[in-house]
């Protein structure tokens, strides 16, 4: 039973490689989001207008680690704005759900998503390989070109803000 357990913690450890890699096309989409406890419908397209996009993917609402990554991203917007940058995060819950994460957990400073159907999950290749059911924690980096300029899979919520930031420095530093 041990080693069944050991086996199982390195493979919740060690980071996934996301499939979608930098340089690729972000896969485009729109869908119910939820701002505040205020539904609404969220284009991908439309928030690149305005800056790059963080689309970051979490396996559920009001769990440990997403609940943390969800506080993590809200406390850390005023460094993505400063950056021209906004977030957004997607799962598969439903909006009503996300209503009352997005105000408790996200703070009310970003939307997040619903993707009942999973469409944009798996146009992201962000589907959890052993609960089909849930999104894997992966983040990406979306300039306004639509590209993907950084790809992070883990699913510790623990650098996913950090890394985040870092590649958007960086790819804004480039352009300059």
């Amino acid at each position: 039973m041990r080693f069944i357990v050991w086996i199982c913690s390195l493979f919740i450890s060690i980071p996934a490689w996301p499939a979608l890699e930098a340089g690729q096309k972000a896969p485009d989409f729109t869908t119910q989001a939820s701002l505040g406890g205020s539904p609404f419908t969220y284009h991908l397209a439309d928030a690149l207008k305005k800056g790059p996009v963080v689309v970051y993917f979490y396996p559920a609402a009001f769990t440990k680690g997403c609940s943390i990554e969800a506080h993590e991203f809200a406390q850390a917007m005023p460094q993505f704005q400063a950056l021209g940058a906004s977030v957004i995060g997607v799962s598969n819950d439903s909006i009503e759900v996300l209503n009352k994460f997005a105000v408790s957990e996200c703070q009310s400073k970003f939307p997040v998503a619903s993707d009942l159907d999973q469409r944009i999950t798996k146009a992201y290749d962000a589907v959890l390989l052993w609960k089909t059911n849930y999104a894997n924690r992966i983040s990406y980096v979306v300039m306004p070109d639509g590209k993907i300029t950084y790809a992070y899979s883990d699913l510790s919520p623990d650098k996913h803000v950090e890394n985040a930031l870092s590649a958007l420095r960086t790819a804004i530093g480039s352009k300059k």
